[in-house]
């Protein structure tokens, strides 16, 4: 085991284990990239991606991915009270429980309007409700002293580096959720310049973010209109390509002068 690994390891288990914050830190992440992930892929059925499977039917009703999510918070929901599981199945109910609430909390606006408006102006309110529910649960979690607490512990100064960057992480993926990038926002867990990227860029104007932040600014929001103009109806991964494709083009220009 590298050494990186072993005190990212010793951190987790004196900052969340220790201090019996386990269950609420798997909860956290389970619920964080259920969301960003249901997201993706409710984007990618709209796009008709051919590869990515479309969406459940039964009898030609289709199910919902709040049934899934409501199902696992009661059965999960019912097992950690009827029974009160020791570990590892104590961490296995939480981490089906976080996912059962990103799966239900995705579809907050369907159970508030008692009708499908996902994709509709009223649908803002479940990506409202998620970031809320993120922001409680994290600052709940940990907030900033479980971390400080265990590295001065072990008084070595790659526990505050790591604690602050993982931190730091959830911050900006927070932020990239609130702005509706909730692609980098997952993709950020696995390659960490992504966050700083997506929490400086402009944020979508339909977000709850621009809806907070831009509101008493008309130019910032305006140019959030006229950047995000043409990306309407179109995915992350395809503009992402796009803009691949630019830079290769810039870059090939570049290098035939």
């Amino acid at each position: 085991m590298s050494p990186v690994v072993a005190s990212i390891g010793e951190l987790y288990t004196e900052g969340i284990v220790d201090t019996g914050r386990e269950a609420e830190f798997l909860f956290f992440v389970s619920f964080l990239l259920t969301f960003a992930f249901i997201r993706t892929s409710t984007h990618m059925i709209r796009a008709q991606v051919s590869w990515w499977p479309g969406n459940v039917q039964v009898g030609g009703t289709h199910i919902h991915h709040l049934v899934w999510g409501i199902l696992l918070l009661l059965i999960f929901g019912w097992l950690e009270i009827a029974i009160d599981p020791a570990s590892p199945w104590h961490q296995i109910s939480a981490v089906m429980f976080g996912i059962g609430a990103g799966l239900t909390l995705d579809e907050f606006a369907l159970w508030l309007n008692l009708k499908d408006v996902y994709w509709q102006k009223e649908g803002r309110a479940s990506i409202d409700a998620v970031v809320i529910a993120l922001a409680i649960s994290g600052l709940a979690l940990v907030g900033f002293t479980g971390w400080v607490d265990a590295a001065a512990s072990v008084e070595s100064e790659v526990f505050t580096a790591v604690g602050s960057a993982g931190i730091l992480g959830v911050v900006l993926a927070l932020v990239n959720a609130a702005k509706e990038k909730f692609g980098m926002a997952l993709l950020g867990f696995f390659v960490p310049l992504v966050h700083p990227v997506g929490a400086i860029r402009l944020a979508k104007p339909s977000s709850l973010w621009a809806r907070l932040f831009y509101g008493g600014r008309n130019e910032k929001l305006a140019r959030s209109r006229e950047r995000f103009a043409g990306a309407r109806g179109r995915p992350f991964w395809r503009r992402g390509g796009e803009l691949l494709g630019r830079l290769r083009l810039r870059v090939s220009g570049t290098a035939g002068e």
